[in-house]
């Protein structure tokens, strides 16, 4: 029985989680869920689950949750950032769900890796912010890091069985890979025209063709920054070069990324775009449970199809590739600036194809002198953060 943590609870990673939690109820424990200020869904899902611990960031939202529990629940209801930190770290704790979204996550996914939990990870941010501190501290603690990304979760099941148990320090090149073909579906504006993109809607944005998500992911996957964050945990995950990382379109979502290897063999991961699969797959690893997911369908797939980027259509996309190649400073700034300028669209201050034009800005105007603690890269997000927010207000 393990003694699982889920940060991020009530959000669509959250949600999986629980769902595969429940097909495998005699597995698994859910000791403590964590969420921001959704108190409603908070309230659901303890009922149902009725967890050790719930955590609320929001202190309001704490106060609030403590009043409307059931008193027979015996549920406890924190709020704090020390309280997290040590929630995710406490020994009863196995497994820690890391499905905060954004530069919020990321202090409390790196607490559970230093204290060397079993971290299922779904906040690329934590490696795309810091990267090299983010591998350190893991291989320091013997924390286990497994991808829950889609992406990467293919990638790492397509890896042989000593690259799976050396995430950070694979060697690919010892192992005979050629290349790391990340896919994506090129989000909802794959064919639109050019000239419409400046007009589209955070209603459009969002409307993924494949895979229910989040307002902000929904809008990175439009914009393929999406792509470029998994570009760049990716090479922290699988310890790549740039000239190991491909990003290949995929519209139908059914290859969820491959691995090609010298002798010319392709190995790819296929299955239904539904985030219980990977999920399901990081929770039991190297066994597998039931997921609830429907296996795939091959005679009602059709036509699968792959295009290379145009990166005239995903400057975002072109951004992220060149911030990697840069290093940590680039990339931290870069995630930052998306960040603002991802909620400045979705509450309609800028059009759509200002994301891109802050999000280059602030990548070449923001610089630090050296990140070698979790200080320095906070404070480098502030700091990339207030940039992109005077370049939103010129720009309303």
């Amino acid at each position: 029985m393990q003694n699982m943590v889920i940060l991020g609870a009530t959000g669509s990673i959250g949600a999986s989680t629980l769902n595969v939690v429940k097909c495998n109820h005699e597995q698994y424990r859910v000791f403590a869920l964590v969420a921001n200020t959704n108190v409603a869904k908070m309230l659901e899902i303890c009922v149902e689950h009725r967890p050790v611990v719930a955590h609320m960031v929001d202190a309001q939202a704490a106060i609030e949750l403590k009043q409307l529990l059931p008193a027979e629940l015996a549920i406890e209801v924190t709020t704090g950032e020390d309280e997290l930190l040590s929630l995710v770290s406490c020994s009863e704790v196995d497994t820690v769900m890391a499905a905060i979204v954004g530069a919020a996550g990321l202090p409390s996914t790196l607490a559970a890796v230093k204290a060397g939990k079993r971290v299922l990870l779904a906040n690329k941010e934590s490696l795309v912010m810091s990267g090299q501190l983010f591998i350190e501290a893991m291989q320091s603690s013997g924390a286990t890091v497994l991808p829950v990304d889609s992406e990467h979760n293919a990638i790492f099941q397509c890896l042989s069985e000593r690259n799976q148990l050396e995430i950070g320090r694979c060697d690919l090149v010892g192992a005979g890979v050629s290349h790391i073909l990340l896919t994506g579906s090129g989000g909802p504006f794959l064919n639109s025209e050019l000239s419409t993109l400046s007009s589209m809607t955070p209603a459009q944005a969002c409307k993924h063709p494949n895979w229910s998500m989040g307002q902000k992911i929904s809008v990175d996957s439009a914009s393929m920054m999406n792509k470029g964050l998994e570009y760049i945990e990716a090479r922290w995950l699988f310890n790549a070069s740039a000239e190991q990382l491909k990003v290949v379109i995929h519209p139908q979502s059914v290859i969820h990324s491959m691995v090609q290897y010298r002798d010319g063999s392709v190995i790819a991961q296929l299955g239904n775009p539904d985030m219980r699969t990977p999920i399901a797959h990081c929770m039991s690893f190297p066994q597998r449970i039931q997921s609830g997911v429907e296996p795939l369908d091959f005679f009602k797939v059709g036509q699968l199809s792959f295009l290379e980027p145009d990166f005239n259509r995903f400057p975002c996309l072109a951004l992220a590739i060149e911030a990697c190649k840069q290093g940590q400073e680039a990339t931290t700034v870069l995630n930052a600036a998306n960040e603002i300028s991802v909620q400045a669209f979705l509450d309609g201050q800028i059009r759509f194809t200002d994301i891109a034009i802050i999000n280059e800005q602030s990548f070449k105007h923001v610089t630090a002198q050296s990140l070698t603690t979790i200080d320095d890269i906070m404070a480098l997000d502030s700091q990339a953060r207030q940039y992109a927010l005077e370049a939103v207000r010129k720009l309303k």
